[in-house]
């Protein structure tokens, strides 16, 4: 059992809820974030009213599921990534999990 974690702009909601249906991965959940983005280099905790970051529109999923489907996900995820043009792509992460009840 493994859980992984997805992050995307809100804009590819749609997308990312058809790569776990590809993966037959039926049970999910999600939630609304905001991504923020430094534009600058500047130390965000001296200036931390700053308008100098981006706040973007982001949802995050989370399910957990068999290592072979997320590989599967995975996979469709890297070809969605290639054919969008985003500074954005869609993230993900796994991790193992040593018990579960």
């Amino acid at each position: 059992m493994k859980l992984l974690i997805i992050t995307a702009v809100k804009s590819y909601e749609k997308e990312a809820v058809k790569l776990f249906k590809q993966a037959g991965i039926l049970a999910f959940s999600n939630a609304e974030i905001n991504g923020f983005k430094a534009l600058d280099r500047e130390d965000l905790i001296d200036n931390w009213f700053s308008s100098s970051t981006q706040n973007i529109k982001s949802i995050l999923f989370f399910t957990f599921s068999e290592e072979e489907k997320i590989d599967r996900l995975l996979k469709e995820m890297e070809l969605l990534n290639a054919r969008i043009e985003s500074e954005n792509p869609l993230r993900a992460i796994v991790l193992n999990i040593e018990k579960f009840q």
